[in-house]
């Protein structure tokens, strides 16, 4: 059940850039595609859909820049602190994409899915627990 409030408000990590979207929402999803990995610099993007027409800038409109990637998606980031807010496609105008890590609103819902997942970032390739050099050092090793 999805008992979060009927608005949620979010801002950009400099605080230049704000907006406010109204419910209803769609689903939750943690996005495992190339271009939401590098646009996030994490493992994978969590977005919650929102109707376009139920999201508005309620600040700092004139601080944002969009990039479009190759398979057309297009993501709007605040050009300050390079925060990315938002991302959508010009196929399907009626929704919009919202980063749910920049939300101020807490939220209480759970991701649906995980998408993209052919694509998803090789931990396999990394040393997973390991100390870093700093606490190696502090423990005498």
């Amino acid at each position: 059940m999805n008992d979060m409030p009927d608005i949620l408000e979010g801002s950009c990590l400099c605080g230049r850039v704000r907006y406010r979207v109204r419910a209803p929402r769609g689903e939750m999803d943690h996005c495992h595609c190339v271009h939401c990995r590098k646009s996030h610099g994490a493992a994978f993007a969590t977005y919650i859909e929102a109707r376009s027409e139920a999201f508005e800038w309620i600040a700092g409109r004139e601080n944002l820049e969009t990039y479009m990637a190759d398979t057309g998606t297009k993501r709007s980031f605040c050009v300050t602190c390079g925060s990315t807010l938002t991302c959508w496609t010009d196929a399907d105008p009626a929704v919009l994409e919202v980063a749910a890590g920049t939300l101020d609103t807490p939220v209480t819902m759970r991701a649906r899915s995980h998408i993209f997942v052919r694509s998803k970032f090789d931990e396999g390739r990394y040393v997973v627990g390991r100390r870093s050099r700093r606490q190696r050092a502090a423990a005498g090793a």
